[in-house]
């Protein structure tokens, strides 16, 4: 059903478009290379530079729809290019985050999904439909750190000037983290602890298990915890497995729907991809906020039982050591009957270690945030 605002002309706000047709977004200067006839649609983006692909100087609005696509989608390139957003001259960017991540294709590999706020329809092009509020003006650009030169980048950012914000009006944020390998029994820090009032967004994450160690086992029965306003040794808000905070159950697979889903599922290289929004349930914050996720596996114990699992096998042949997530022992796979839960249908829950990346997205009450950035070398895919 459609409202008022979709066929309502709001007074003094006006449509602006920057493109490579019209980096300023200027009123009347677009489409003018070449007499008008297509003159200027791309840039090739050298190694080593960077490029600003719109900016307004001052003045409120709202950015409303990016668009983008590269002529190179390889992990280097999804990596080793970052997006910044900056807002209202801020010398610091509220945003510097990978490409790849960022527009919801994480691990270094495109795929086809869509979503309410980002879509990749064929899973060749990058669109992001959050709107991003400013007071005094804003600036987009991307770097080049992939060791490759990109022949050819296309893309439009669409915003609106003159719109009236009020003080509840936030700031987009976004954050990337990556920990490779992650900490047995430390859980993996989707956003790091964010002080303001702000709104949680939510998250796009990416997992490469180590299949050499934990072979084609459950990775994902991890439960999300979000810390609010205060909370220290326990959050406010806790889920019941990884793939249960995503709306699915009982495993995981490709698939995507408006506010969830999981773009990329490889089962024999376990490799995955996947995004939770929170638009029909706001995450509030008013002092302060940290999301994480625990690292745990799981094994059925019927498998472990009669000696079909590969994990089972590992240990005996390499000697490899699984801590229980009860602390009971820590060589479990020895002696599996000794878990008083053996035998009553349940999984074996252990602790493990992976490659993690994310990239979160929050609203918060300032233009800028003291997140770290990481460096080249630990976001890049080897």
């Amino acid at each position: 059903m459609f409202d008022n605002s979709m066929y309502s002309v709001p007074k003094n706000i006006q449509t602006r478009w920057c493109s490579p047709e019209n980096y300023t977004g200027e009123k009347g200067k677009a489409g003018m290379t070449r007499g008008g006839r297509k003159g200027s649609a791309k840039f090739t983006f050298r190694d080593g530079e960077e490029k600003v692909l719109a900016f307004e100087k001052e003045g409120t609005g709202i950015v409303r729809r990016m668009w983008m696509t590269l002529s190179d989608f390889s992990k280097e390139v999804l990596r080793g290019v970052t997006i910044e957003f900056y807002w209202d001259q801020a010398e610091q960017p509220a945003v510097s985050v990978p490409i790849g991540d960022f527009f919801c294709h994480s691990i270094g590999r495109m795929a086809t999904f869509k979503s309410a706020l980002f879509t990749s329809p064929e899973g060749r092009n990058f669109t992001c439909f959050i709107p991003m509020p400013f007071r005094k003006g804003f600036k987009v650009l991307i770097r080049n750190q992939s060791g490759k030169d990109i022949l050819q980048v296309y893309y439009d950012i669409n915003y609106t000037l003159g719109d009236e914000l009020d003080e509840n009006v936030m700031y987009f944020h976004a954050w990337f983290n990556r920990e490779n390998p992650t900490t047995i029994r430390q859980d993996y820090k989707i956003l790091a602890k964010v002080e303001g009032r702000g709104r949680y967004l939510g998250t796009n994450i990416g997992v490469l298990c180590n299949t050499e160690l934990y072979c084609q086992t459950w990775w994902g029965e991890g439960e999300v915890k979000i810390y609010l306003d205060g909370d220290e040794e326990y959050p406010s808000l806790c889920g019941t497995g990884s793939e249960d905070y995503l709306a699915s159950a009982w495993g995981q697979d490709y698939f995507y729907d408006l506010y969830c889903g999981c773009p990329v599922y490889d089962s024999e290289k376990m490799e995955l991809d996947f995004f939770r929004f929170h638009v029909a349930d706001p995450v509030y914050f008013q002092k302060d906020i940290r999301v994480e996720v625990q690292q745990i596996g799981a094994v059925d114990t019927f498998e472990l039982k009669y000696g079909r699992a590969e994990l089972a096998l590992l240990h005996e042949t390499k000697g490899y050591s699984y801590p229980s997530v009860n602390g009971n022992y820590e060589t479990d796979f020895v002696h599996p009957e000794e878990d008083p839960e053996f035998g009553q249908g349940l999984p074996f829950l252990y602790e493990r270690s992976d490659d993690w990346c994310s990239c979160a997205y929050f609203y918060l009450d300032q233009p800028v945030n003291t997140l770290p950035l990481l460096s080249l070398e630990e976001r890049l895919i080897k």
